[in-house]
């Protein structure tokens, strides 16, 4: 699941997570809260990857959306089903946040070895070798572009 987009939007990120399912629509105040949680969710997470201090400001904002009632999974025929408000998911990622940078798999962070993104991801590969948050989103742009350019070399 990415973590962070650094400032940047990666299309579809609070539902590909699987945090909830569905987001009801939002005013254009809920889509600036998204960021101003958004933000420091990724200084925490980054600062807790590189081994540094937690920037104060950015903890206030994760424990105050923390704190708000989260999204609630129904039970449906057809299995669970999370529907939520903007307050909720921001609150339920938030907590999820607070989970992992205070859990065992923080020394499974990395960031998007992909110039261009700035996910952070959790590394369950073996020998912990995964360079990109995703083969689909990063992988096979770096592995083609670099393919074009071995092509362009070897070519007269």
């Amino acid at each position: 699941m990415p973590l962070g987009t650094g400032g940047r939007r990666h299309r579809g990120d609070h539902l590909d997570s699987g945090v909830v399912d569905a987001v009801s629509p939002s005013s254009e105040a809920a889509v600036e809260q998204a960021t101003t949680v958004r933000e420091p969710v990724y200084q925490l997470v980054t600062a807790r990857r590189l081994g540094e201090e937690y920037d104060t400001g950015a903890l206030t904002v994760l424990n105050g959306a923390a704190r708000k009632p989260p999204a609630v999974p129904q039970l449906t025929p057809s299995g669970r089903w999370t529907q939520a408000g903007p307050e909720e998911a921001l609150s339920t990622v938030a907590r999820l946040a607070a989970e992992l940078l205070s859990g065992p798999d923080v020394p499974l962070l990395k960031e998007c070895g992909n110039p261009e993104c700035t996910r952070v991801y959790i590394d369950r590969s073996r020998g912990m070798r995964r360079q990109w948050c995703g083969m689909e989103s990063c992988g096979n742009k770096i592995k083609a572009a670099a393919y074009r350019a071995r092509k362009k070399s070897v070519s007269p």
